[in-house]
């Protein structure tokens, strides 16, 4: 029975078959559409550094036939023959792309998918629909890559480019057309894509085999104007000339965790700056109590008149004790002095004030191994590489990222637009997917990642940051009455995942009790456990009076014991 993979799933070859000569089928289409499929054969740097590992329909093989294109057959649109135990060692993934020849865009495909074939028998499948894209029209399908071993990831991400968006993604060059000097060689008689028989050599079972009742592959289409390359000796062999591939597969700079080296051990204080150099021509004296680094408080001095600004070249008066330099100043700096720059007439070799990395220590990033890391009370990290789900952010939310990141358009779609506008709770999100990390933040709000194990939480739409696409969503009513329309509306997450909540200010929770009440204005979540209705406090006969107390609609809360309510110091 063939396994079934979702988007972002991975799993080992060897886990899926004992044969390493397999069977690559896609089945993409949609009225009217025309579609181009690819492999690409990319090294440790994710680029196509050599173009004869571009197997398309003008280069149907790879020069030792590692890969291999059969065409149409066994209801699949296009497939390939992937021999993984004759790839070279340069090439550390192959990519399968489909791509729109042609108008049109991916959210008119119907349902195809990806399968691997071992021996005749279906052993894995990743299915997709045209509902999981908009306006791409290019879209990579599933990786095969080298990591220890050869594991197969399901990707499912698009690309609003066509073909070319592809190739210059992976590093490759759009070549002009250009009118050939000479016709293109001619193949031998027989030649064409192999049959389904195994390799002469002796293979590890099961041999290569494509689905059962498959007709026989037609020959494979001829080569364009380009030459071909020379051939290869048997067996691979690099081309003369050509730097030998490196002993064994670089590490992804970008799959790995970023990891920052901690300055100070864990809860001690950073070590005090030194003292900053006396002035250009007088003589080293301590420094006075506050500057640079605090003293010791001194005796009480009677109050004095503000002195005249400093001079040329004269320093300002260090603050007193207890007190700050200006705004901008770090400690032990001169005025107007750019951090780490050594003062005008300054005798060089002398220890200076701390410069830029001591300035700026208590703003390191936070290293951490979790994919979510809240960096400061106001901006949060996201690992994509580790759980490999995609992340739904407010558009734009990203401050900065580091990595390989794709930023796509996530659209409610016509009836979520609808719902959307008309409960108060429609939300602009991004897809973030790719393997880095991304920082998010707005308008300096707090951020607070919650992690929910199969709970759920009800967020006003106002207080989302971001959350893991895995978690599922929706608009829930909240009941009530004595206010005209009897209902108001929030966002309920249920699942597993992290959901990130902004709020102004400094947020409080309160348990659920009999008599608790907020104002909708100002609350922030609620357990969804907790049942939520509208208390309205206004009455007919004081309506002919004037002025308000502003508290007329609040929610009421009630629930069992361990039920909770966010309420932040501001009302939206």
């Amino acid at each position: 029975m063939a396994r079934e993979f979702q988007r972002g799933h991975k799993a080992r070859i060897s886990d899926l078959t004992a044969g390493t000569d397999l069977y690559v089928g896609v089945q993409i289409g949609g009225p009217g559409l025309t579609f181009d499929i690819s492999c690409f054969g990319l090294d440790a740097d994710e680029r196509l550094s050599d173009d004869r590992y571009f197997i398309f329909f003008n280069q149907p093989k790879s020069p030792e036939e590692s890969i291999q294109l059969l065409g149409a057959q066994a209801g699949d649109t296009e497939s390939f023959r992937v021999t993984l135990d004759k790839i070279p060692p340069q090439i550390q993934k192959l990519s399968f792309t489909a791509t729109l020849d042609g108008a049109g865009q991916m959210s008119q495909i119907g349902p195809g998918y990806l399968r691997i074939v071992a021996g005749g028998e279906e052993v894995a499948r990743y299915a997709f629909s045209g509902s999981e894209f908009t306006t791409e029209r290019a879209v990579m399908l599933g990786d095969f890559y080298l990591k220890d071993v050869w594991r197969f990831a399901a990707v499912g991400q698009g690309f609003d480019g066509g073909l070319e968006a592809l190739l210059r993604n992976f590093g490759g060059e759009v070549a002009e057309e250009e009118t050939p000097a000479a016709a293109p060689p001619q193949p031998q008689a027989g030649a064409g894509a192999p049959s389904f028989a195994p390799p002469a050599q002796a293979a590890a079972p099961p041999a290569f085999g494509a689905p059962a009742g498959a007709p026989t592959p037609a020959p494979a289409p001829q080569p364009m104007a380009p030459p071909a390359p020379a051939p290869a000796a048997q067996g691979f062999a690099p081309p003369p000339g050509a730097t030998p591939p490196p002993p064994g597969p670089a590490p992804s700079v970008h799959a790995q965790p970023t990891i920052v080296a901690p300055m100070t051990p864990p809860g001690a204080a950073p070590p005090p700056p030194a003292p900053a150099p006396a002035p250009y021509g007088q003589p080293t004296a301590p420094p006075p109590p506050g500057y640079g680094y605090p003293q010791a408080p001194a005796a009480p001095q009677a109050p004095q008149a503000p002195a005249p600004p400093p001079g040329y070249g004269q320093p300002a008066p260090p603050p007193g004790y207890g007190q700050q330099p200006p705004y901008g100043q770090v400690p032990g700096q001169m005025p107007g002095q750019i951090p780490g720059q050594i003062p005008h007439g300054a005798p060089q070799g002398v220890p200076q004030a701390p410069g830029v990395a001591a300035a700026l220590q208590q703003f390191k990033e936070t290293p951490t191994g979790q994919r979510w890391t809240q960096q400061n009370k106001k901006l949060v990290r996201v690992d994509l590489g580790i759980g490999g789900q995609p992340v739904l952010a407010r558009q734009g939310s990203m401050v900065l990222y580091q990595g390989k990141v794709d930023f796509s358009y996530k659209g409610a779609g016509f009836t979520g637009r609808i719902v959307g506008n008309a409960t108060g709770q429609e939300m602009q999100l991004m897809r973030c997917t790719g393997q880095g990390q991304v920082f998010l933040a707005e308008d300096s709000t707090m951020l607070h990642p919650i992690e929910l194990q199969g709970d759920g939480i009800c967020v006003s739409a106002e207080n989302v940051l971001a959350f893991d696409e895995s978690l599922q969503y929706e608009v829930r009513r909240i009941e009530g009455h004595g206010i005209p329309g009897g209902a108001l509306f929030t966002m309920q997450f249920t699942g597993t995942g992290t959901i990130v909540v902004k709020t102004h200010g400094t947020p409080v929770v309160l348990p659920v009790t009999p008599t608790t009440f907020a104002d909708c204005n100002a609350v922030v979540a609620w357990s969804a456990a907790a049942q939520v209705v509208v208390s309205s406090q206004v009455r007919m006969r004081r309506n002919a009076y004037p002025g308000d107390t502003g508290e007329s609609v609040n929610l009421q809360f009630r629930a069992a014991p361990g039920s909770f309510v966010v309420v932040q110091p501001y009302e939206i």
